[in-house]
Formats: C-alpha cells, sequence, structure tokens
C-alpha cells in the first residue's frame, strides 16, 4: 500500500512539474486593435536659424519620395525582418570634420531602434541618405525623446529625426521638413482583452476607454500617445481623467508591464505597436 501511495505522490508532483513547465513556455501573446484613433504627420527638425539645411532635406525627401527610394525603405521595415538590416554606425562627434548631427531617441522601432552598437530604422536610414548627399559624416546622438527637440533649438544637434510628430508646440522651436509619413495612435491589448472587441470606429473606441473605471492606460513619455490620453487643448483631445495615466520611456516597456499585470492597455503610435506585437508574438 506505501508503495502505491509513493508512487501515486511521484505522478502528482511531476504532474504539478508538467503544469509549472508549460505556464513558463506559454508566452502570454498582444494584439493591436487597429483602428485609427488620430490623425499626425511625422517630419524633420531643424534648427529655425538653419534655412539652408532645411531646404536640403526637403530636396532629398522630394527626390526619395518620388524615385522609390522612400518605398523600399518602408517596405524593408514594415513587411520583411528589420531585424535582419545591417544597420548604421555612428561617427565620433568632432568639430573639426563636416558632420551632420542627428538627435534621435532609438527606441522607437521601426523608425530608430538598435542592433548592438549600430543603428536601425527608416528614420537612420533617411539620415544616412541625407548625410551621403550632403557629403557629411553622418552622427547620431541617442537620447531622451524629450530632448531631441531641445537639442535642436540649442543648436546641439542638426536635425532631429525621432518619429516626430509636427505639432504647434514643436513648431515654437524648431522648423520641420515636408512630411514624409502619416501616422496615428493605436492600442495595444493583451491578445485575449475583449474590451473593445466590438468596437469599429475611434469614436467607439474614445466612448469605450471613457466608460471604463479603475484601469491603468501606458504611454511612451513625451509621445502624442501621452498628449492623447491626458488631453491636450491644441490637439482636440480631450483626454480621459477616467484612466490612470502611467508614463515609460519607451513602448517595450509599457507593453512588458502590461504583460506583468500593472497596467491594463498601451497607446502608442500605429506603426511601433504593430512591430511591438510582431516582437512579442515571435
Amino acid at each position: 500500500m506505501k508503495k502505491i501511495i509513493s508512487i501515486m505522490l511521484v505522478i502528482a508532483i511531476l504532474a504539478v512539474g508538467f503544469v509549472a513547465l508549460a505556464a513558463c513556455n506559454d508566452k502570454e501573446s498582444v494584439k493591436v486593435i487597429d483602428i485609427k484613433l488620430t490623425e499626425e504627420d511625422y517630419a524633420f527638425a531643424v534648427n529655425k536659424a538653419d534655412s539652408e539645411l532645411l531646404a536640403q532635406i526637403n530636396a532629398i525627401l522630394d527626390r526619395i519620395m518620388s524615385d522609390g527610394t522612400m518605398d523600399a525603405i518602408m517596405e524593408k521595415y514594415f513587411a520583411g525582418d528589420p531585424n535582419a538590416v545591417e544597420g548604421i554606425v555612428s561617427a565620433t562627434p568632432d568639430a573639426s570634420k563636416n558632420q551632420l548631427i542627428v538627435a534621435t531617441n532609438a527606441e522607437f522601432p521601426p523608425f530608430e531602434f538598435k542592433i548592438g552598437n549600430k543603428f536601425a530604422g527608416i528614420d537612420m536610414e533617411i539620415a544616412k541618405i541625407i548625410a551621403d548627399e550632403l557629403g557629411k559624416e553622418l552622427v547620431i546622438d541617442d537620447m531622451e525623446f524629450g530632448a531631441v527637440i531641445n537639442s535642436v533649438n540649442a543648436g546641439i544637434c542638426d536635425v532631429g529625426m525621432a518619429g516626430l510628430t509636427v505639432t504647434d508646440e514643436r513648431k515654437q522651436s524648431v522648423n520641420f521638413s515636408a512630411s514624409y509619413f502619416m501616422a496615428s495612435q493605436m492600442i495595444i491589448t493583451k491578445a485575449g482583452d475583449t474590451t473593445f472587441n466590438e468596437c469599429t470606429t475611434a469614436a467607439e473606441v474614445e466612448a469605450v476607454m471613457k466608460s471604463l473605471t479603475g484601469k491603468k492606460v501606458g504611454y511612451q513619455n513625451d509621445t502624442t500617445g501621452q498628449l492623447y490620453i491626458t488631453g491636450d487643448e491644441d490637439w482636440g483631445f480631450d483626454g480621459f481623467p477616467n484612466l490612470t495615466a502611467v508614463g515609460y520611456s519607451n513602448g517595450a516597456m509599457a507593453v512588458q508591464d502590461m504583460l506583468n499585470g500593472n497596467i491594463d492597455f498601451v497607446v502608442i503610435d500605429e506603426m511601433p505597436a504593430k512591430f511591438l506585437v510582431k516582437s512579442y508574438n515571435k
């Protein structure tokens, strides 16, 4: 009898172990609510005193948007495997050299991110094209997103390239190039979350968000996602005072915190949202 009980105990322990192992291997997936909540123009920021550089950038943008170069770059990152790209090496800042210093926040894939010590992304590839055509070495200065506009305004960097949305407030500090991408805000939730399942329009999503209580929503600091959640008079965003807004230094941290159960969903730009979901669901 003791032998039978011992065998049963061993079986029970093994069963618990297998369940625990399965739980560890069962990575929770995430999804994008594929409804555009806003409409925004991305552009590059240039110091107000440097009209010559602004004109040069606009001329290069016009060319690469008309000859198919821009489409090829977009296709590489939107449809291909962004992590398979080679990446770009930044030169070391040197005042004695002819350099183009670009301010970015390399935590906003697929527009800018790092592969080891190299930079990759749509904006970074365009930066390399601009630097090459101007006969300059490319220096990429990776900083907090909120510092990008200030660094250009102060003349520390020549151009801000960080998935920057054009806003009236930012226009007071810098000039913007022609727009090269139309963006929008979207929501990321856990794959099993049904909160927005019945929504088909932005108005319906916002109505659901306004009805929620006791929920926490994450965003990347100093981005349009923050303005959308907390409210902004210039944009006409009412915000959602019924929700607890939680800021993060990047979108990946916000998504991970959602998976950890600390927030309920994340609001972030469309393409970074889709990139993050694709990465987490591998």
